[in-house]
């Protein structure tokens, strides 16, 4: 009797260690997304009120409004320019890092997260007083005599990249960064030793086996971009907005709360199918393996 209980007891040991990671996980998360799932289907009367009877009127309204759709596919555009663009700048920096002799790697590493430590409102806020018509670029050409009146570089689609570039950037060093650092450096050696060069060793050893950090890195771009809503908004017109920001004014501006999850739940089903299809082939343990560095 007593082998059987403590047969029992470990069964339940993993349970009781997972218990406060479940509950978080419970609170934080799923409960909000059915509460949103619930609102979904209440009927919107006025700001800030709405009845609490089931409609499928909020997702008819989104299937059928092309205005919602065009903002849907202008953040798929968006998040997809942006991911493609850090990974090709983002590929040369981790490759350097990751294969320099320079003793102290640390310090580049270290240079790398060091913008993590300023705030990202902050970092995104600068972009103005570089790429506004009185910022430094502006100003720079002008007194150079190259230009004779600003050029408009603020409040425009590039803008809102670039400034999500900026805030993107590291993670995409960071995921091919970890990949390249996992390669078994006598590989490169044996193909340079039958007769590779250094650019045929890179195609055929370094570039295959980093592929798996790269579209780590890329699916992370494309997902934080796709969600983001201060750079937009920061940076870019009314014109510029992403989904993100329609979810904000939906919910924040008209006080429509079941349009508002609709939209919300639009999002995330959307975003979970990019992560779904990327974990089928390539599995997420290689994002969480970036995000630790």
């Amino acid at each position: 009797m007593s082998a059987s209980m403590l047969s029992a007891a470990e069964r339940r040991r993993p349970w009781i260690l997972l218990a406060p990671s479940l509950i978080t996980l419970f609170v934080l998360m799923i409960l909000p997304i059915g509460i949103m799932t619930i609102f979904s289907f209440y009927e919107f009367v006025t700001a800030g009120v709405e009845k609490e009877v089931f409609t499928t009127a909020n997702w008819h309204e989104f299937l059928t409004d092309g205005f919602y759709h065009m903002f849907l596919w202008k953040t798929i555009r968006v998040a997809a320019i942006t991911a493609i663009l850090c990974a090709v700048m983002g590929y040369p920096a981790a490759y350097c890092i990751a294969m320099t002799t320079y003793r102290h790697k640390w310090l580049l590493l270290l240079l790398l997260i060091v913008p993590f430590w300023i705030s990202f409102t902050i970092r995104t806020f600068s972009w103005i007083h570089i790429l506004g018509e009185q910022g430094v670029i502006n100003v720079s050409l002008i007194r150079l005599g190259i230009i004779n009146e600003p050029i408009r570089m603020l409040y425009t689609e590039g803008a809102v990249i670039m400034g999500m570039i900026h805030f993107l950037l590291p993670y995409m060093i960071l995921n091919v960064y970890v990949a390249i650092e996992g390669i078994d450096r006598n590989l490169i050696s044996a193909a340079r030793t039958l007769g590779c060069t250094a650019w045929q060793a890179f195609r055929e050893v370094v570039l295959p086996l980093s592929l798996p950090g790269l579209m780590a890195g890329l699916l992370l771009c494309f997902v934080l971009a796709a969600g983001s809503y201060v750079t937009p908004q920061i940076l870019g017109s009314t014109r510029d907005a992403l989904f993100g920001n329609i979810i904000f004014d939906t919910i924040m501006g008209e006080l429509n709360w079941p349009m508002g999850s609709t939209l919300s739940l639009v999002l995330l089903i959307f975003l979970g199918a990019v992560a779904a299809v990327y974990s089928r082939y390539m599995g997420l343990s290689r994002v969480f393996k970036g995000l630790g560095g």
